[in-house]
């Protein structure tokens, strides 16, 4: 029972924190005297967890033990340490923490961990401290200043009384020893101060055009901004514009509308390629307004951004996935451009969708959300449709420009007159030629890394695996290695097989690395740049190459998704895509939606300038519908084909999915714990209202080194779904189900 002491007093005894370990779950814990009023919810806070310290969170305070709480008040146990005087977790957050992790069934404390800067906790994120100088007074007594003793004072004075004390010796070209004899004096102060770091620091801006906006523009911007005019209250909008449209400069209009009307503005980006771009241009309109939060700033950068969101004095953040929870208050507009894009889904725990939690961040906050693509994701496109969403439709490009002309090459004729497989048709080479004569550029496309795709022994048969995947390993020429780029397990090539010893390996299917070989083979002028995971893995890499290629300084990019799309290079004429038919025969029932997009996308990225563009697509599919949609650019063409196939096979958006995945590393372990989690399943299913598929072998079946089995759910209605799921995982844990091997996604982007 509580302590009279508890029970009397005025201010919290205990508070309710959630750790970042995978139980849904709150923990009670003591607050010691002296912590006393101290504490409020959303604070870091050090706290006993078994025989480990962690880091947890506190999310309510009591004056006495809650009712709910079961449990021998001798045994609860004291905090140790309060992390934050001030909680770095606004309300806001946790509100929404607290909600995606129950959407999505995932944990609260792991989703608070994913909320603040990585690192956060170590010394990487200190802030970094310079020496500064503080006016005091400008008054005298004694004997009068030293001319460069003046020449500082003015100074200061100038500036509003505070400079860097590096700054005034430079600026007043003087040395350390004037400063020092008026700090004595008691003229100024020397102290240290905390300097933000810059992302954009020594970085060039976009001259800005101040244009007048299209008709279709100006009737989107009006739709966005109007609820922004009176008592601001939630509405989603849907912006389907084609590539080329003038999205972008909606975005910013309708930014700067809302920072106009005192609202702070949030803008999500799919790939951190795109936030270089956007960040200068928004940096070039809005200044220091604008923060930037992605996972390529180092520790300390993306610490201090977020820290200038928290203090208010950033009231724009840019940046990818887990910007969604940046620290904002009063937000006015959320952004999410290219929304149907994969990229927001987070594909480990804790799991949610980016563009999902900012329609509900802009819920929570009466703001308005706007989702934009060229091409709409389905369930966004029959949200639509359903007038869950308002559609706004763009669907020509600025400036009259007509779209790209886009061709399928059937790869059949080619293998016919070529005798062999070919990786680039004559006609592609013929294009890239005639292109470059004309001083324009090049886009080539291939999703796939790497120089090739297996190695096979023409002996055997056998293709060489990873040890820890189900996976073939990728073979990377540059560094002789093979690679798994699932684990990121690497050996070295071999030059015989190690199954049968023969010396005929074969090396299959191209990747990113080995077409930019065999273009620079043949187009020797041609400046020839590759883009993907590879080449891209340092700072500043992917920021250097667009920049020069923007610029003139590249004649061609050759690289993988992370050049198809958001990008704006008015002098690409040509856009080359290879090897298409990869994403269609992939097992997931969005293959055919995300082949579609990606086509659409890279072939956005031509004609964009005064000169036409044209786009050759690479198939043995031809007469596949989502190659021929995308051939035309034509949406509703291709969502009117696929939307009938989701309907019939019980898919979104008609039925709600969960996809649950059992994994260990002992395969008999993982299949006991998938049959007492399915049993568990049935028996809660008592309204026949949820399809249940499995446990069965997971596309993958083995990543690394653990064995995977899959459990899949459908749903008419997602309540229905979610009580299903949430008693039968409470009863296969009573069963004896090792609830750390299941792993729960909801609305899954892909089911393998």
């Amino acid at each position: 029972m509580p302590s009279s002491n508890a029970k009397t007093s005025t201010v919290p005894v205990y508070v309710e924190a959630v750790l970042p370990v995978p139980l849904r779950r709150a923990f009670t814990y003591r607050i010691p005297e002296e912590m006393r009023g101290a504490i409020k919810p959303g604070a870091r806070l050090k706290l006993p967890f078994g025989r480990r310290n962690l880091t947890g969170y506190a999310v309510e305070l009591h004056t006495e033990l809650p009712p709910d709480v079961e449990i021998d008040e001798s045994k609860i146990r004291d905090i140790i340490e309060v992390t934050d005087d001030e909680p770095l977790i606004t309300p806001e957050i946790l509100r929404l923490t607290q909600w995606t992790a129950d959407y999505y069934a995932s944990f609260w404390g792991e989703m608070l961990k994913a909320s603040l800067p990585a690192g956060i906790n170590t010394e990487k994120v200190r802030p970094k401290r310079r020496k500064a100088v503080r006016l005091l007074t400008s008054e005298i007594s004694g004997t009068p200043f030293t001319e460069s003793q003046q020449k500082i004072v003015g100074l200061l004075d100038a500036v509003g009384g505070e400079m860097l004390f590096t700054d005034i010796l430079e600026q007043a070209n003087t040395n350390a020893s004037p400063i020092n004899t008026l700090a004595k004096r008691g003229v100024v102060e020397i102290f240290i101060q905390d300097v933000d770091r810059d992302p954009l620091a020594g970085a060039a801006f976009p001259e800005l055009d101040d244009f007048a906006l299209t008709a279709e523009q100006q009737n989107a911007l009006d739709s966005i901004i109007s609820p922004l005019k009176g008592d601001s209250k939630f509405a989603a909008y849907l912006l389907h514009g084609v590539t080329g449209s003038g999205k972008t400069e909606v975005y910013i209009r309708a930014m700067r509308f809302a920072l106009d009307a005192g609202r702070s503005a949030m803008m999500l980006v799919p790939e951190i390629a795109l936030t270089p771009v956007f960040s200068r241009r928004l940096r070039a309109v809005f200044g220091s307004d604008v923060a930037i939060l992605h996972s390529n700033l180092s520790p300390g950068e993306r610490y201090d951004e977020w820290r200038r969101i928290r203090r208010g004095d950033a009231r724009i953040a840019i940046g990818t996935r887990s910007a969604v929870f940046a620290p904002l208050e009063n937000i006015g507009l959320v952004i999410v451009d290219e929304e149907h894009d994969p990229s927001y889904r987070q594909h480990e725990s804790p799991f949610y969708n980016a563009r999902d939690v900012a329609v509900m961040r802009a819920h929570l906050a009466g703001a308005i959300v706007v989702l934009g693509s060229a091409t709409p994701a389905m369930e966004s496109f029959y949200n639509a449709k359903s007038g869950k969403y308002t559609y706004l439709h763009l669907p020509d490009r600025i400036g009259g420009r007509g779209l790209a002309k886009a061709e399928l090459i059937d790869m059949r004729e080619v293998f016919k007159r070529a005798g062999k497989d070919v990786a680039l048709s004559h006609e592609l080479l013929e294009a890239i030629d005639e292109t470059f004569h004309k001083g324009e550029q090049v886009i080539i496309l291939l999703n796939r890394r790497g120089f090739s795709q297996f190695v096979l022994c023409r002996t055997c048969g056998e293709s060489l695996k990873c040890k820890n995947c189900d996976i073939t390993l990728t073979f990377h020429r540059g560094d002789g290695k093979l690679l798994c780029h699932y684990c990121n397990y690497r050996e070295k090539a071999p030059r015989v097989c190690p199954h049968c010893e023969s010396q005929y390996l074969y090396y299959v299917g191209e990747g990113t690395e080995n077409i930019a070989e065999q273009l620079e083979q043949k187009f020797p002028d041609m400046r020839i740049a590759r883009v993907d995971r590879d080449t891209m893995a340092h700072k500043g890499e992917m920021e250097d190459v667009l920049l020069r290629f923007a610029a003139g300084g590249l004649d061609m990019l050759v690289g993988t998704q992370m050049i198809a799309k958001g990008h704006d290079f008015p002098n690409v004429t040509l856009v080359g895509v290879i090897s298409v038919d990869i994403g269609l025969g992939l097992p997931d029932l969005r293959s055919a939606e995300r082949t579609f997009q990606l086509i659409t996308q890279v072939a956005g990225r031509a004609g964009r300038g005064k000169r036409s563009g044209k786009v050759l697509i690479q198939t043995y599919y031809p007469e596949h519908y989502a190659l021929r949609h995308a051939r035309e650019q034509d949406y509703e063409g291709f969502y009117a084909e696929e939307i009938k196939y989701r309907q019939r096979l019980a898919y979104p958006p008609f039925f709600v999915l969960a996809s649950i995945l059992i994994k260990h590393r002992d395969h008999a372990y993982a299949s006991k714990n998938a049959n007492i989690l399915r049993r568990a399943l049935d028996a809660a299913n008592t309204a026949k209202q949820v399809r249940i598929l499995g446990p069965a072998p997971a596309s993958l079946s083995r990543l690394k080194n653990e064995f995977r089995l899959q459990i899949i759910l459908k749903g008419t209605g997602r309540r229905a779904l979610r009580e299903t799921l949430d008693i039968a995982v409470s009863n296969a844990d009573e069963q004896g189900c090792d609830l750390r091997t299941v792993n729960v996604e909801i609305d899954p982007v892909n089911l393998m």
